[in-house]
């Protein structure tokens, strides 16, 4: 099953609009987590992609993170904070991925990627491309002596917890 962004915005639009605001500050940085072979966590800088309306969660072929991907498809998102303040706020999503082998998509997205970048991926076979299946999400925002805390489980919908 794949999760559209738009269907996510619909649902989670304050958590979808600071991931995105975070994620285009960061010039696409975020940190992936997966579980290593042993179950410990893996943390991972990468840049997901959006694309024809869905989260992408691409990179360089047979790395450890891609591995522990094929193995258990969990994955947590979190944007590039680097503010300690956190005054523009930070946003995670969680859920799992599908590995989606389409050609014509992938040249599309390699398209589009050269466009958008000037990486040239252009041609090639994608052995991974990872669409993300969302189940869940938070945001937080400091502001105004507060913290507010979004969060969103699928079949949900947003709740705020604030914290003086």
């Amino acid at each position: 099953m794949t999760t559209s962004w738009q269907e996510f915005e619909k649902v989670a639009p304050r958590i979808a609009e600071i991931f995105r605001r975070r994620h285009a500050a960061t010039g696409n940085l975020c940190f992936l987590g997966t579980l290593r072979p042993d179950g410990y966590p893996r943390i991972c800088p990468m840049e997901p992609r959006f694309f024809e309306d869905r989260l992408w969660i691409s990179g360089m072929p047979d790395t450890a993170k891609f591995r522990d991907l094929d193995r258990d498809p969990r994955f947590t998102l979190h944007t590039a904070t680097v503010d300690t303040h956190v005054s523009d706020g930070d946003a995670k999503v969680w859920g799992t991925v599908e590995n989606v082998q389409d050609p014509d998509l992938h040249a599309r997205f390699a398209d589009d990627l050269f466009a958008q970048t000037g990486f040239d991926l252009r041609g090639r076979t994608f052995d991974r491309f990872l669409g993300a299946r969302l189940v869940g999400a938070s945001a937080v925002e400091v502001g105004g002596g507060h913290l507010d805390i979004t969060m969103w489980r699928e079949g949900g919908v947003e709740t705020v917890v604030r914290k003086h």
